[in-house]
């Protein structure tokens, strides 16, 4: 798998690290998309075997969700971020390696769909 490969060399995790972070972000972009996500399958591959490779969610993310709510902080966003988090941190990578994956994986979908398919998965995670 291409992509994994590239995250592999360019951030120095392992390739069960590369899927489950690249199937994290991938899983967050087809609940926000919907049907919109298919524009996303369709140009980059394996995106199927690559969610498949996401660690489910955590009870963590509830709680700080509910936190965050409390004090006013966005919802659908901070959820993204916390889940994001959270996922990565069952893979055994920090939530800093959150703001490395995002730019690998949004370069790779631009080189495969184009600006469209980039600032599909971008406008999720902005």
């Amino acid at each position: 798998m291409e992509l994994i490969d590239q995250l592999k060399q360019n951030l120095g995790v392992s390739d069960e690290q590369a899927k489950g972070g690249a199937g994290l972000i991938f899983k967050m972009a087809k609940d926000k998309l919907g049907g919109d996500f298919t524009q996303v399958a369709n140009v980059i591959p394996d995106t199927d075997d690559i969610m498949k490779a996401a660690p489910e969610g955590g009870g963590a993310a509830g709680i700080l969700k509910g936190l965050a709510s409390k004090f006013g902080v966005g919802g659908e966003k901070m959820e993204g971020i916390v889940g994001l988090a959270n996922g990565f941190s069952k893979l055994g990578l920090d939530s800093g390696m959150v703001s490395k994956f995002i730019p690998e994986v949004l370069n790779y979908a631009q080189s495969k769909g184009g600006d469209t398919v980039k600032n599909l998965i971008g406008n999720v995670l902005k």
